[in-house]
């Protein structure tokens, strides 16, 4: 048992492969250099006080029973009664949260928070942390009974499984994961925060979600993984358009793939347009303001830009050549290592 204890997870982005999660699909994100960093200090009697020392808030709460609570505080209480749930001991401490992550941006800082907040507790305890798939079950459990988003694990499982300089494609129907090298040469990913602010519990997350179960409902099938091209054709506004997305999506992942290990960079371009295409017009899930992020990039000579994330509003993800000068605004992201104690 650790008196001290430092954790970081990094937020991600999400290369491609967008709302294909929750779907049995397939994507290839990688973890950044950016993320939320806790530092838990043991405590004597059993509360638990946290501090969000960027937004200069506090909480306080029983850590043998929390109660549910909004924003920031759910993400807390709900780390520490799920690991409790799960069978880890969970001590009375004080957490102090900071992060580099923007809130809101489709970069993850809700499974970074997380993840760093499960690893935090877990260290504190003395407890060696679960494999990756069990512990993004955990956080992932956070999110869905605590926050209200009904979030896959490809945020969670990008956070615990990055490496510096590769991106990971994961099978979300088998859990396999894969490393693959994010060879790109002079050119360059940059992130274009869009401006408007976005929250799954509040968005149309859930609702894209739910499209997609009554997509399998009318298809008979339990995965939109097994739905037949034909078959999708089929159904009814705007189920055909959320379930066409998904199909088309699963193939731009390995089509991704492809073209990285071939080292074309022109056609990884034309995936991530290709992509953000089908999240605009099969999913509608881009704002007006995404599509002005969108445009700028393509003007500045981005060989393709794409919505990230959830959806409505957060960043925009670009390729651009060598020479090409980003907008102003724009940070370029790198794979970076993953989520561990420091």
């Amino acid at each position: 048992m650790s008196q001290l204890v430092h954790a970081f997870a990094p937020g991600r982005v999400n290369l491609i492969g967008e709302h294909t999660d929750y779907n049995d699909g397939l994507a290839l994100p990688f973890a950044i250099e950016d993320g939320v960093t806790v530092t838990a200090t043991l405590a004597t009697g059993g509360l638990i006080e946290a501090i969000a020392i960027d937004l200069g808030e506090r909480d306080s709460f029983d850590a043998a029973s929390p109660q549910p609570a909004a924003g920031w505080r759910a993400f807390v209480r709900g780390a520490a009664a799920e690991l409790r749930d799960a069978g880890f001991d969970v001590r009375p401490a004080r957490l102090e949260l900071s992060g580099t992550v923007p809130r809101g941006s489709g970069l993850s800082s809700s499974a970074a928070l997380e993840i760093a907040l499960c690893l935090a507790l877990l260290g504190l305890a003395g407890d060696e942390p679960p494999e990756a798939v069990a512990l993004a079950r955990i956080c992932s459990a956070v999110e869905h009974r605590w926050v209200g988003a009904q979030t896959g694990l490809l945020d969670q499982l990008a956070s615990l499984c990055g490496a510096a300089g590769t991106a990971v494609r994961i099978d979300f129907r088998s859990l396999a994961i894969e490393r693959l090298p994010l060879a790109l040469g002079e050119h360059r990913l940059v992130v274009l925060d869009s401006g408007e602010r976005h929250a799954h519990a509040e968005s149309g997350y859930n609702e894209r979600r739910s499209e997609c179960a009554r997509a399998c409902t009318a298809l008979g099938i339990d995965s939109l993984r097994d739905a037949e091209p034909a078959a999708v054709e089929e159904l009814p506004e705007p189920l055909r358009r959320r379930a066409r997305h998904v199909l088309s999506e699963n193939a731009r992942v390995d089509a991704a793939v492809t073209a990285l290990r071939a080292g074309d960079l022109d056609e990884l371009g034309r995936l991530l347009d290709a992509s953000h295409a089908s999240l605009r017009d099969d999913y509608a899930v881009s704002t007006a303001a995404v599509e002005l992020a969108v445009a700028r990039l393509r003007d500045a000579g981005a060989l393709g830009a794409r919505i990230m994330g959830g959806g409505f509003g957060g960043s925009v993800l670009a390729l651009l050549p060598p020479g090409a000068a980003a907008p102003a605004g724009a940070v370029e992201v790198r794979p970076g290592a993953g989520a561990r104690l420091l």
